[in-house]
């Protein structure tokens, strides 16, 4: 997940929604959080805590489970993904309709019809942004989405609380994402086993090598066939991409399968090259909605 570098520190003195929120449900989650998370991440952090308790006022947990038990079961991210003889490489296709280092990325935003286009041109999975304030993202795009092609969608958001977990599968998501820098070891324990109790499919990202290494024997938790490891190429200080840091970093992993390669894929030459290093899966989003046809972009990824 790309980073907002204007992340700003939401002021409990001129912010009428954090007056609100119980400053005790924010401040300790995000005192464990201080020693592993980079500023900008920590930032927007901070304004996704405030964002949760606000929505939770709203919708009361109880709610949301009861809804989510009622939806039909997740279809399976991880089988959809992961790679076999017959293809190579499988491609996440990402749907957003802005970010913070490239602005507005596409004027004609329809979600719908983005991702019928991935569906046609052989994308094996959907990621679709929720974040509103940095990605223009809505939740009910999911339930959009899922009604339109039968793929498998991931919920990508700021996951720091339980609460959205249930909030993503009641909303449809077949799996979702958690970010290990903002995340305690704790945490994504506790948030693997709900995601896979609900069905769903964890995309665990890291951005270093520090995070792999605390995060690796966690990939496969509590049961094999529903975690993914992505390796973000995006520096986090510089906001640049650089493909060969997954080249890099994927020396350090075991099982290559389930390796996804996010941000700075633009080119079939790039894909050819991330094969060279065993990683089967890459996610790709801006490059695609760039273009006229984000449906043809990806057939010419892809090589067909």
């Amino acid at each position: 997940m790309e980073i907002p570098a204007h992340a700003h520190v939401i002021d409990a003195g001129t912010n009428s929604g954090f007056a609100a929120v119980s400053c005790d449900a924010i401040s300790a989650p995000l005192h464990r959080l201080a020693e592993i998370m980079p500023n900008a991440l920590q930032k927007i952090i901070e304004r996704k805590f405030v964002e949760v308790q606000e929505r939770k006022q709203h919708s009361p947990l109880e709610l949301l489970q009861e809804k989510a038990r009622s939806m039909p079961r997740p279809r399976n991210f991880f089988r959809a993904v992961v790679r076999d003889n017959a293809e190579p490489t499988r491609v996440i296709a990402e749907i957003k309709k802005k970010s913070p280092s490239a602005g507005l990325i596409r004027n004609d935003f329809d979600p719908v019809d983005i991702a019928q286009r991935y569906h046609q041109a052989g994308a094996s999975a959907i990621s679709c942004l929720t974040d509103q304030v940095d990605f223009g993202g809505q939740l009910d795009f999911i339930e959009l989405i899922r009604a339109a092609v039968p793929l498998p969608v991931l919920r990508k958001d700021f996951i720091v609380d339980s609460w959205q977990i249930w909030e993503s599968r009641a909303a449809g998501a077949d799996a979702i994402l958690l970010i290990a820098e903002c995340l305690t070891e704790q945490d994504i324990v506790d948030f693997q086993i709900l995601a896979v109790e609900l069905g769903m499919t964890v995309l665990l990202e890291v951005h270093d090598v520090e995070s792999l290494y605390r995060v690796q024997n966690h990939v496969g938790f509590p049961h094999a066939g529903y975690s993914l490891l992505g390796i973000n190429n995006r520096n986090l200080k510089t906001m640049t991409t650089d493909l060969a840091h997954t080249f890099r970093m994927v020396d350090l992993i075991d099982d290559r399968r389930v390796v996804v390669s996010e941000s700075g894929i633009r080119t079939a030459h790039d894909i050819q090259r991330l094969q060279q290093h065993e990683v089967g899966i890459v996610l790709v989003g801006e490059h695609l909605l760039r273009q006229p046809d984000p449906g043809q972009a990806l057939r010419e990824m892809r090589g067909v």
